[in-house]
């Protein structure tokens, strides 16, 4: 079975420190994001979970992940979650959604990596010419 990485979501909260803890929390999410230490599609702590297990109010924890979804950091899909956005505008997060869903279902389908490439690459050379 292929190793699958494992990230964390290391986050502390200084209530000594002169910003905010909302400002704490958006800061680090971001560092974590712009290091690549949460890639793109990374499903972030609920609210409420990330408030208890910061010891922080849920208010807290809303407002910097809106300051984060604002900056275009993080997306809410609903009920679904807040998740780690693709860098760039719309267009590039469309693409990577769409990159992700091709690459879960070429492995459900059992393609191996080169033989996922050769298929998108072959479509794109259909889509695009030469």
């Amino acid at each position: 079975m292929p190793h699958t990485p494992s990230y964390a979501l290391d986050l502390t909260v200084d209530t000594e420190a002169p910003e905010a803890p909302y400002e704490q929390v958006r800061a680090r999410v971001a560092e974590l994001v712009r290091g690549g230490d949460l890639p793109t599609g990374y499903k972030l702590p609920t609210v409420r979970g990330l408030a208890e297990e910061l010891g922080l109010a849920a208010n807290t924890v809303a407002k910097a992940y809106r300051a984060l979804e604002a900056d275009g950091v993080i997306e809410t899909r609903g009920r679904n979650g807040t998740f780690v956005a693709a860098a760039g505008g719309a267009t590039e997060r469309e693409l990577a959604d769409a990159a992700q869903v091709f690459a879960a279902r070429a492995r459900r389908l059992g393609a191996t990596r080169e033989t996922a490439l050769a298929a998108a690459h072959e479509a794109l050379r259909a889509a695009y010419g030469s």
